[in-house]
């Protein structure tokens, strides 16, 4: 942590320094945690294979050596004190862009090549003493030039001052369209405890009006916007976080106040912090076409395609189709865990097209 300009950010903003240095020590000691587990996981594996080869070595009269599967477990954990260091200091930061062609006979003529980019989970608590790297990825979207930036939630982590030292960043993102966005489950604060109900209820209101003022975003709380190009039009619909697998900690979608006034046959574009909310209310039991959600992180690990997200959740990464209708699943941007292996940080180019439907 950039002490320094922690303290020039407590200056600006009263009480973020302790704030920030709160949730610094929290995540850190989390953090620090994991990484010893996940150590003593990768030392223990080849003593457990030298005990289990030990065992019947003594059933047939053979010895076998310890000192291998030490040295074996001595291996083990360096490699994963290696790649620890490059998903802190090097992977959470290496984003990429997904270009993604949708392609439905039902969007309006006036829409085909409208260039959406979806960004989500930015959890700003990552970025703090980072300023420069949130600064040149506001730049790299903006240079791809989109008509709609559309945001899925999980802006912070723990409070809603974790925005204040980057209000100045975000406010610059650029869309013909504008900035779309909606919650997630991290910005109704669940995760703090000994607030009253109150309390908890500002912090949410406070992390709303800084989107909807500071930043200039439109967010959407179970309500839509319109988009219109000449007599056509488009309808952004946004819930509010409704997780409905096995983490439902947050309950707040009301999808049918978000959906008035669109059917008439408009096209609807949905967005959904968690992906099991498509499963659970739009599947079969809407005609929105299109979905975007984010919350999986992919669990900010993947190798060689796979993701232990998948145990979770069904939908964790990329798209999925059911019939006519499509939920895209981005990965994010930031994360709960200052580390990303494999599962690279992912801004989402969703070009639409006016054709075929898959």
């Amino acid at each position: 942590m950039d002490r320094t300009r922690n303290a020039a950010y407590g200056r600006l903003y009263p009480g973020f320094e302790s704030q920030s240095l709160r949730i610094f020590c929290f995540m850190s000691k989390f953090f620090l945690l994991f990484v010893l587990t996940v150590s003593f996981f990768w030392w223990l594996l080849p003593q457990v294979v030298y005990l289990f080869g030990w065992l019947v070595g003594l059933v047939f009269r053979q010895h076998l050596a310890w000192r291998p599967f030490a040295w074996a477990g001595v291996c083990l954990l360096a490699l994963w004190w290696m790649v620890f260091a490059y998903g802190n200091r090097v992977g959470r930061f290496r984003w990429e862009v997904k270009a993604v062609d949708y392609e439905n006979t039902m969007l309006p003529t006036a829409f085909d090549g409208y260039r959406l980019v979806q960004i989500s989970d930015l959890h700003l608590d990552g970025w703090i003493g980072r300023r420069d790297r949130l600064s040149r990825l506001v730049e790299e979207i903006n240079a791809l030039e989109p008509d709609l930036i559309a945001f899925t939630g999980d802006l912070v982590s723990f409070d809603y001052r974790e925005l204040e030292p980057f209000v100045d960043i975000l406010a610059s993102l650029r869309a013909k369209d504008g900035v779309v966005s909606i919650l997630g489950n991290h910005d109704y604060d669940p995760y703090e405890r000994g607030l009253t109900s109150s309390e908890r209820q500002q912090r949410i209101d406070s992390l709303v009006a800084k989107q909807r003022t500071a930043l200039g975003w439109r967010l959407l709380l179970n309500e839509n916007c319109i988009i219109r190009r000449g007599t056509d039009s488009v309808a952004v619909l946004g819930v509010e976080n409704q997780s409905c697998g096995a983490h439902n900690i947050i309950r707040r979608g009301r999808l049918s106040q978000a959906m008035a006034g669109t059917e008439n046959g408009t096209f609807r574009i949905l967005l959904s912090h968690d992906p099991t909310h498509w499963r659970a209310e739009v599947v079969g039991q809407t005609d929105i076409p299109l979905t975007l959600s984010g919350h999986t992180h992919a669990m900010q690990f993947r190798l060689f395609g796979f993701t232990p997200s998948r145990w979770i959740y069904p939908e964790c990464d990329g798209r999925y189709d059911a019939g006519a209708q499509t939920l895209y699943v981005n990965i994010g941007l930031g994360g709960t865990l200052p580390m990303r292996i494999g599962a690279t940080p992912e801004i989402t180019l969703l070009t639409l097209r006016h054709g075929h439907s898959k």
